[in-house]
């Protein structure tokens, strides 16, 4: 059986998956409805997939958090298993049940989506989801939508330098009546 991989990522309208100047976390657009969602999310047994960006982000901001600031989705997505490819990276990595593996990325998808009982999740690690994407290897492209547009000061453009795809809607949901979640199945455009 071949593992699901989930590409889960944060996205402005205009594209961007974060952004700069005066913005807060989610855009401060977050709500209940959003946070509970992620929970259960981040809830069900699965194995994270990260980049080294995202990974040594994603380990700063934790880091710099004051105690007790921290997302309940984000404390249960460090304690789930995760891989971290990278060929920067050295162990041991400061993340409770990271695996680091050194290679390129298709290939060490390819094999966890052989392999794995769990399904695969990657939140982030733009440039790493877009070469998956590529090569076939995302089943699902979740895309959390927060009603803002940052074209001034937005950062981290999601699908940069992407190639084309079709997208099949196969879920989609409204969070705290502004918040859009978008679930597409993607197909490389032909």
């Amino acid at each position: 059986m071949t593992a699901t991989y989930t590409f889960d990522v944060f996205s402005s309208l205009d594209g961007f998956g974060a952004a700069g100047g005066d913005w807060t976390g989610y855009w401060g657009k977050q709500g209940p409805e959003l946070l509970d969602h992620r929970d259960a999310l981040y809830g069900e047994e699965q194995r994270m997939v990260f980049g080294a960006a995202t990974y040594r982000t994603f380990t700063r901001i934790l880091a710099e958090a004051p105690e007790g600031t921290v997302d309940s989705w984000g404390t249960r997505m460090v304690n789930l298993p995760a891989t971290v490819v990278s060929s920067t990276l050295e162990g041991p990595l400061d993340w409770p049940d990271a695996t680091l593996v050194k290679g390129d990325a298709v290939d060490v998808v390819a094999r966890l989506k052989e392999e794995s009982d769990v399904p695969l999740r990657s939140h982030g690690s733009l440039s790493m989801n877009r070469a998956l994407m590529a090569a076939g290897l995302v089943d699902r492209v979740q895309v959390t939508l927060f009603p803002v547009i940052t074209g001034r000061t937005g950062l981290d453009p999601v699908f940069r330098g992407a190639e084309d795809f079709d997208l099949e809607l196969i879920d989609s949901r409204t969070l705290d009546g502004r918040i859009q979640e978008l679930v597409y199945r993607p197909t490389l455009h032909a």
